[in-house]
């Protein structure tokens, strides 16, 4: 390793240690010699003022005393964390479809400053790093910067809100609790308090934004999961029942795999079938996602889902039924 990522590696050993350490652990661990080990105390203790103490014999440590208070001065980063650090800026800035450019481009230089010190003059290939946003919506920057505000600074938010089901425009004065990203896309989790209710709100059906005067009021997060997270998707309230399916043993291979849900219980049947459970309240989103593992699931119950899931299919069917 070259001497920045032996500075970092120095530092958290020290600073995890609970004894001194050797001279002799440390060539072991920072894969160099005695003297380049001499050296890099040194600069440790003078040239970032770090709270080292003791010798080369007994060890070196952090005086307890002041290791609490201490830091490396600036963003000190090894190089598998800023290769990390870079895949999720790139993610971030790809998948909000530019809406954050702004927002992110401070971070962005100190990246840039932070890939040529370590780059030595080389370029790094950014464009390696693929992302590929699927089915998001457009956001407006200024809405998403004032709901998360709102969220975080804990005030009242009012805006106008159109619904995607009926495109109903509604005024709505809230009490902001979360920002939920689900999906690829964002919502506000919050209590509604002309219909004094817990609801969540597509964030890119928002329009008109303001802060109002006042705090928000502040719901317990059991409160909060208990009614929106209880169920299935992104739909709030109290489940009404719980769905069986059952995926063949193609589709078992991936689905045993996958969170649907955190209450959802699964397991293997004897002829390799996968079956899962989960509690929903609105059928809506979780009747879609069976549909799109077409003839590789069987919706077993309730019977009333299953009815609805039937009459979806059938429907389907009939926009193919002129087809030669």
């Amino acid at each position: 390793m070259d001497r920045y990522e032996r500075i970092i590696a120095l530092h958290r050993t020290l600073q995890a240690a609970r004894r001194p350490v050797t001279v002799g652990h440390l060539q072991d661990e920072l894969g160099c010699s005695r003297a380049t080990v001499y050296r890099d105390i040194a600069f440790l203790r003078d040239g970032l003022m770090a709270p080292v103490i003791g010798d080369g014999e007994a060890g070196f440590s952090y005086d307890k005393a002041e290791s609490e208070r201490f830091e490396l001065p600036g963003l000190w980063l090894s190089s598998e964390e800023l290769h990390a650090l870079v895949a999720a800026q790139q993610l971030l800035a790809r998948s909000s479809g530019g809406m954050l450019s702004a927002a992110l481009a401070p971070l962005q230089q100190r990246i840039d400053k932070l890939l040529d010190a370590h780059s030595g003059g080389k370029r790094w290939p950014l464009e390696r790093i693929r992302v590929i946003p699927h089915r998001t919506r457009r956001l407006d920057e200024h809405t998403f910067r004032i709901v998360a505000s709102a969220v975080l600074e804990r005030r009242r938010l009012g805006f106008d809100y159109r619904a995607r089901s009926t495109d109903e425009k509604t005024h709505r004065s809230v009490s902001p609790q979360r920002l939920t990203h689900y999906r690829d896309n964002w919502y506000l989790d919050c209590w509604d308090e002309e219909r004094e209710a817990l609801r969540s709100f597509s964030v890119d059906r928002i329009a008109s934004g303001r802060l109002l005067d006042g705090h928000a009021r502040d719901v317990v997060d059991a409160d909060l999961n208990a009614h929106l997270s209880a169920s299935y998707g992104i739909f709030s309230g109290t489940p009404k029942g719980w769905a069986t399916m059952r995926f063949s043993t193609k589709a078992a291979r991936w689905v045993a795999e996958e969170h649907w849900h955190s209450q959802q219980q699964g397991h293997f049947l004897a002829d390799g079938r996968y079956e899962l459970k989960l509690p929903y309240s609105n059928p809506r989103e979780l009747l879609m996602d069976v549909l799109q593992h077409g003839a590789d699931v069987e919706l077993v119950e309730p019977k009333a889902l299953r009815m609805q899931l039937r009459t979806l299919l059938q429907l389907a069917i009939s926009n193919y039924e002129d087809a030669p």
